[in-house]
C-alpha cells in the first residue's frame, strides 16, 4: 500500500479517487461512478449511484469464487460447552433460509427488525438475513433492561423482533422471553411478530404473536439476495445520549462495506482464510463491524464467542479460543485485559496453549492504561495495538496501522489518525491548540465512508449533537492532544458520557432513573476511575425532607431500580445519600469537581459554587476507595 504517510496523503487530497479505488474491493450490482455527494452537506452520502448487497458480498461472493468450504463462522461457547464451525456455504445457506422466513412474515426492503439475542450464532445469522432482503436490523444489546428495549422498539418501529429463550451470564440462566414480552407491554409500536430461538438450557413459553425460530425456517424458501441502493441504511445502532433517548445511528450499506473491507487489510492485517477472533457482543458496534460484517467481507473467519474472558472456567480462556482456532489478529477491550491480569497476574495459563499463530493483540472501547499495555506486550511478545474509535465512525479513527506500515508505540496514545480521518485538537474558539496541548479532539468534514451520515429519524439531533459546536467539523466528545508527531492522546469524555468496560453509558439515564424514586429529592451520577472497568458510576443522593428510612435500605432499592430499567450492564451498584450537592450560583451541580475528587485530584473549589462547604463535606464520600463493585 505505500508507506503511511503516501496513503494517508492520498485519502486527504485526493479522497474521492482514494475511495472509488478502495471500492473496487466490493462487489457491485451497479459499481459507483462518483464517490461523494456533497449537496447535501453537511449531510453526506457515499457512492451514490452504487447499488450492492452487502450479505452478497459478505457470504455469497465467496462461495462462487470456490471458497465454500472455508470456515466463516466459529461459534464458541465454553459456557454451554458447544462449538460449531460453519463454512461460507453453510451461513449462507443458513442465512437465505432465515431470510426467507422473514420475507414470509412480510419483511422487505427499508423494513425494520429488531434483534435482542445472546451471543450465538443465530444473532450473526439473523443480521445477515435482514441486509439479504434489504431490511435495516437493529441489534439491542442483551443486557438490557425491558424499558431500554422499549425505547428502541418505540423508536426504531421494528414489524418483527427477533430473540432468544434465554441468555447465559456465567453458571445462571437469564430468561429473555419475558424481558421481551415486558418491553412490548411498554412499548408504544408493538410489532406483529416476535421469533423466538428456543435455546436447551431453558425453553420459552410462546404466546400467539410468537413464532418457532425451527419451525419458520423448515418451510421457507430460501432468499435470494436484493441489491439496494450503496446509500440505503444497513442497520440502527443505539448509543446512549447525554438525555435518556438514545441515538439510533445509522450507518449506510455501501460505504460500510467498502470502509470495513478496506480496514480489515490495512488496519488489521486480516486476508481471506486467517482467523481474527474479536471478544465482544453483537449489541455493540464492535460486534457489528469486526465479529460479524469486517471479517465475512473480507473473506476471513471469524469467532464468535458465547462467555467471559475468566470465570469459564478460568482464565486463559481467550488464550485457548487462540490457539484451537489459530487466531491471528485477536481484538477486545482493556477491561478483558485486566480481569484476566487480575486472576492470573504472571500470566501463567498461557503456558499451556500454542500461541505461535497470534500475531496482534488490539485493544479499543476504552483507554487502555500504560499498565495493562506492558503487561500485555511483556506476556505475550506480539504488538499490542490501542486503538480509538466510536458508534458513530464505525470504524476505527485513530490505529497503528500494520497492514500498511507498523508506527513505534508510546503507551498511552493509540497512535495517529487512520487515511480518510482529518483529526484536529481546538480550543473553546474553535482555534487549532499547539502540539500537546488538550481540547476538542474533532474531525474535518466529510467524514469518510462507513461513518454516520445521519441519526435515525432525526437530522436536527445529529446536527445538534455533531455538528454544531465547530463549523466544518465533528465533535467526537472527546478531549484530548496531538504531539509533535502527530499521535493522538485521548484523555476522556466532555459529555456525561461514561464508558464501564468498553460499554458506552448515559448517567443521565442513570440520573433520571434514580430520580423517579419518590423519596429522592435529587440525585447526580458521575463516573469515577476504576481499576478494572475504567469507570463505573457513582450515585449520590439527596433525599426528601422528613423521609426516614432504615439505613441501606434507600440505596438497595436505587440500585434495583436502575437494573430494573437500565439493565445490569449499568453497573450502578454504589449509591451514597448525601445531605446537598455542590452547584453553581445559577443552580448547575458540578459533576466535573466532583469526578475530579473522586478519582484523587487535589480538585479546587471552583469560584462559581454556591456553597464551598457542600464541597468540602462531600470529600470523604467522593475520596471512598471501595466503590469498586
Amino acid at each position: 500500500m505505500g508507506t503511511y504517510e503516501d496513503v494517508f496523503r492520498a485519502s486527504t487530497e485526493d479522497p474521492e479517487a482514494f475511495w472509488l479505488k478502495a471500492a473496487e474491493g466490493i462487489d457491485w450490482e451497479v459499481a459507483p461512478r462518483r464517490a461523494l455527494d456533497a449537496s447535501g452537506a453537511p449531510f453526506y452520502r457515499w457512492f451514490p449511484d452504487g447499488r450492492l448487497n452487502v450479505c452478497f458480498n459478505a457470504l455469497d461472493r465467496h462461495v462462487e469464487a470456490g471458497r465454500g468450504e472455508q470456515p466463516a463462522l466459529v461459534y464458541d461457547s465454553p459456557v454451554t460447552e458447544t462449538q460449531r464451525t460453519y463454512t461460507y456455504a453453510q451461513l449462507r445457506d443458513e442465512v437465505a433460509a432465515f431470510a426467507g422466513a422473514l420475507a414470509q412474515l412480510g419483511v422487505g426492503r427499508g423494513d425494520r427488525v429488531v434483534i435482542y439475542m445472546p451471543m450465538v450464532a443465530e444473532a450473526a445469522i439473523a443480521m445477515l438475513a435482514c441486509a439479504r432482503i434489504g431490511a435495516v436490523h437493529s441489534v439491542v444489546f442483551g443486557g438490557f433492561a425491558p424499558h431500554e428495549l422499549a425505547v428502541r422498539i418505540d423508536d426504531a418501529a421494528p414489524k418483527v423482533v427477533v430473540s432468544a429463550s434465554c441468555g447465559i451470564e456465567g453458571k445462571r440462566v437469564i430468561a429473555y422471553k419475558p424481558l421481551l414480552d415486558q418491553a412490548i407491554e411498554l412499548a408504544v409500536h408493538k410489532p406483529e411478530k416476535s421469533v423466538i430461538l428456543q435455546r436447551p438450557q431453558q425453553r420459552a413459553e410462546l404466546g400467539p404473536d410468537d413464532l418457532d425460530w425451527a419451525d419458520l425456517i423448515a418451510d421457507a424458501p430460501p432468499a435470494d439476495c436484493v441489491p439496494v441502493a450503496a446509500t440505503d441504511p444497513l442497520y440502527i445502532l443505539y448509543t446512549s445520549g447525554t438525555t435518556g433517548k438514545p441515538k439510533g445511528v445509522v450507518r449506510d450499506c455501501g460505504g460500510y462495506a467498502v470502509a470495513l473491507h478496506w480496514s480489515m487489510g490495512a488496519v488489521y492485517d486480516i486476508g481471506p482464510g486467517e482467523t481474527m477472533f474479536t471478544g465482544s457482543d453483537v449489541g455493540w458496534v464492535v460486534g457489528h463491524s469486526y465479529i460479524v460484517y469486517a471479517p465475512l467481507l473480507a473473506g476471513a473467519t471469524t469467532v464468535l464467542y458465547e462467555g467471559k474472558p475468566v470465570g469459564t472456567p478460568d482464565a486463559g480462556q481467550f488464550w485457548r479460543v487462540a490457539a484451537e482456532h489459530k487466531v491471528k489478529t485477536m481484538f477486545t477491550a482493556p477491561t478483558a485485559f485486566r480481569a484476566i491480569r487480575k486472576q492470573d497476574p504472571k500470566g501463567e495459563l498461557t503456558a499451556d496453549y500454542d500461541l505461535s499463530g497470534l500475531r496482534y493483540l488490539f485493544l479499543a472501547g476504552e483507554r487502555l492504561d500504560p499498565e495493562t499495555y506492558h503487561w500485555a506486550s511483556n506476556l505475550l511478545n506480539i504488538p499490542v495495538i490501542d486503538h480509538w474509535w466510536q458508534t458513530e465512525t464505525g470504524w476505527p479513527i485513530v490505529a497503528n496501522p500494520v497492514g500498511i506500515e507498523a508506527a513505534p508505540v508510546k503507551p498511552g496514545s493509540p497512535t495517529r489518525p487512520l487515511p480518510g480521518w482529518d483529526v484536529h485538537v481546538l480550543n473553546a474558539a474553535g482555534e487549532p491548540v499547539p502540539a500537546g496541548v488538550d481540547g476538542a479532539i474533532v474531525v474535518k468534514l466529510p467524514l469518510p465512508p462507513g461513518s454516520l451520515p445521519t441519526l435515525w429519524n432525526d437530522d436536527d439531533r445529529f446536527i445538534a449533537s455533531y455538528l454544531s459546536a465547530f463549523d466544518g467539523y465533528y465533535l467526537t466528545g472527546d478531549s484530548g492532544h496531538l504531539d509533535a508527531d502527530g499521535y493522538v492522546f485521548v484523555m476522556g469524555r466532555t459529555d456525561d458520557v461514561i464508558n464501564v468496560a468498553g460499554h458506552r453509558l448515559s448517567t443521565g439515564s442513570m440520573e433520571e432513573t434514580l430520580a423517579a424514586h419518590p423519596d429522592v429529592a435529587e440525585c447526580a451520577v458521575i463516573g469515577v476511575a476504576d481499576a478494572l472497568k475504567g469507570q463505573v458510576p457513582r450515585g449520590l443522593v439527596v433525599l426528601k425532607a422528613g423521609t426516614h428510612r432504615k439505613p441501606g435500605e434507600v440505596e438497595a432499592e436505587l440500585v434495583q431500580l436502575v437494573r430494573d430499567r437500565i439493565g445490569a450492564v449499568a453497573s450502578l451498584k454504589d449509591v451514597a445519600i448525601v445531605p446537598a450537592l455542590p452547584k453553581t450560583r445559577s443552580g448547575k451541580i458540578l459533576r466535573k469537581t466532583m469526578r475530579g475528587i473522586a478519582d484523587g485530584h487535589d480538585e479546587p473549589i471552583p469560584s462559581t459554587v454556591d456553597d464551598p462547604a457542600v464541597i468540602e463535606a462531600l470529600r470523604p464520600v467522593l475520596r471512598r476507595a471501595d466503590h469498586t463493585p
